[in-house]
């Protein structure tokens, strides 16, 4: 297998991971970590659920980006999306309708999912932040299973896709995205030091759309369908799956399509016809009952949005986002057939899910970064040994994904961790469920979403509620009339009560992509991405 990173350190402990987690730095305090006591207190970890699966339980982690609701097993979309793959699982696993990101941006996203730590818990609340210099100390899903005695590989966008952010560290093998098929968006040494720039080709934009902003366009590459950077890190997942593993591994795929630019192999254009596109619905006053920062994220990259209906290519870019879902689909059913043929098949715990969802034209609004249901709600499937299939109506949050994978795999869970284990809605999805998905946008600005209501709250004090019963494309807000107070005040008692200042973000460090090191301009501290704890004694 095509490493990066080579393999850096022997395995260590449970009892050593936990010793690390949240609590002593990956590097300069490791050795004072062997010399204390192994015992955890009621504190600091809670047990995990009785009879979850055995502790030598794999775990495969597919993880898709800018994936909403758009699936067949979701039914987001007005018209036919073909998903075979993704719906097959859910019905093979547990499929959560009402699943929820903690942060509607990629890397706040991926840095909440992969701590268990929520954005106003770290200040990580946007994609100018990394996380290790800002938190060595933290240990991460991939990085709490590898001091666990796995073998920790991936391949893709794990964490947020550009540089720095898939330290050596956290794995013994991975295989990142280098972004060799639109060199033309790469030239940003600071994202992209390991990727070759390059300048448009010929007949750019593909879309035919003129005036749009970064990374924009749509498309099929003169290339080879097995050339496309998704088909690569698809192929590092199946060569994985096909070879010979001595101990239980975290093994984790991640897409990166349906994400911006759409550039797919034109079979999956072929795929939606022009006349079949469907517009999503939209609402002329819609905005009018909106407070100012409502406003003020709905208008952000409307640009966009305006030039692809000047330009009466709206249902194109449509066409161009169901291909890239249907074109992820195909990623992933050839990782679950790897997995379906390999000797792991009864012994891994697959978990599907995307970082957040997107807006192609609800709410005046185009992209991502919102606090509504479109930006917010996302697949998440769990299909672990022992459990049923089912379907969970719960409201639940990604920020769970974290304890759920350690409870599946009979790890005691840090106290620290900010969401509950999912594991009793995996062994019963009608378990009664009081706990609200929470999802927080920069600073100060969180939505709330249990079962029936959306409650959001800005960083000013202005609100906004929804009721999915009556108004499911949430044009109607109701958070000024009389009626709603109860509701809005037992919906806000879930809202965080404090909001970290914002972490330092990339321009206060100097990074080294071949040492993998960083060095903050303001203190001269270093942190490194390759330092790890040596082995316990």
């Amino acid at each position: 297998m095509t490493a990066m990173f080579p393999s850096l350190h022997p395995h260590l402990g449970l009892r050593a991971c936990l010793l690390l987690a949240f609590g002593v730095p990956w590097n300069a305090e490791a050795k004072k970590c062997h010399a204390a006591t192994t015992e955890q207190t009621a504190n600091t970890v809670t047990a995990s659920s009785e009879d979850a699966s055995q502790p030598t339980s794999n775990v495969l982690f597919l993880a898709v980006d800018d994936m909403k609701d758009w699936v067949g097993c979701l039914g987001g979309y007005e018209g036919q999306v073909l998903t075979p793959n993704i719906d097959r699982l859910a019905k093979h696993g547990t499929l959560f309708r009402n699943a929820h990101c903690p942060s509607p941006k990629c890397a706040p996203s991926r840095a909440a999912i992969l701590t268990g730590l929520r954005p106003s818990t770290t200040g990580l609340y946007d994609n100018g932040h990394w996380l290790l210099p800002n938190y060595p100390e933290v240990v991460t899903l991939p990085g709490h299973f590898r001091t666990a005695g796995y073998e920790v590989a991936g391949a893709g966008k794990i964490f947020h896709h550009t540089a720095g952010n898939h330290p050596p560290n956290q794995w013994d093998d991975f295989h990142p995205i280098l972004f060799r098929n639109d060199p033309w968006f790469r030239g940003s040494k600071k994202n992209y030091p390991w990727s070759k720039s390059g300048p448009q080709p010929d007949g750019f934009p593909l879309s035919q759309v003129i005036g749009l902003g970064h990374e924009n366009d749509w498309g099929s590459l003169n290339i080879e369908a097995a050339e496309y950077d998704d088909a690569r890190s698809t192929q590092y997942a199946t060569d994985f799956l096909q070879a010979e593993h001595d101990q239980p591994f975290f093994l984790a795929c991640g897409l990166f399509r349906p994400h911006l630019p759409w550039y797919v192999p034109q079979e999956f254009f072929d795929l939606y016809p022009l006349n079949e596109i469907q517009l999503p619905p939209t609402l002329a006053d819609d905005l009018e009952d909106l407070p100012a920062e409502a406003l003020r994220l709905a208008r952000d990259r409307r640009d966009d949005w305006q030039a692809i209906k000047s330009q009466k290519k709206w249902k194109q870019a449509i066409q161009a986002y169901l291909a890239s879902i249907s074109y992820a689909d195909r990623q992933l059913g050839r990782v679950l057939s790897a997995l379906k043929a390999s000797p792991y098949a009864a012994n891994t715990i697959v978990i599907l899910w995307s970082d957040h969802g997107w807006h192609l034209g609800s709410k005046g609004h185009w992209h991502k970064s919102t606090l509504w249901e479109e930006a917010t709600r996302v697949p998440l499937i769990i299909d672990a040994p022992g459990m049923k299939p089912g379907v969970c109506d719960a409201p639940v949050s990604l920020i769970s994904i974290f304890p759920t994978l350690l409870d599946l795999c009979g790890q005691p869970i840090p106290a620290q961790l900010e969401g509950p284990t999912l594991v009793p809605l995996l062994k019963d999805p009608q378990t009664p469920w009081s706990e609200p998905a929470v999802i927080e946008f920069r600073r100060g600005n969180a939505a709330v979403r249990d079962a029936r209501y959306r409650f959001i709250r800005y960083s000013d004090g202005s609100e906004e509620l929804y009721d999915h019963t009556t108004d499911p494309a949430e044009w109607h807000n109701l958070a000024d009339r009389a009626e709603a107070q109860p509701t809005k005040k037992r919906l806000s008692r879930w809202l965080p009560k404090k909001w970290a200042d914002a972490a330092a973000t990339k321009s206060q460090f100097d990074f080294d992509p071949e040492t993998f090191q960083w060095t903050n301009r303001i203190t001269g501290t270093v942190t490194s991405g390759t330092d790890t704890p040596e082995t316990n004694p």
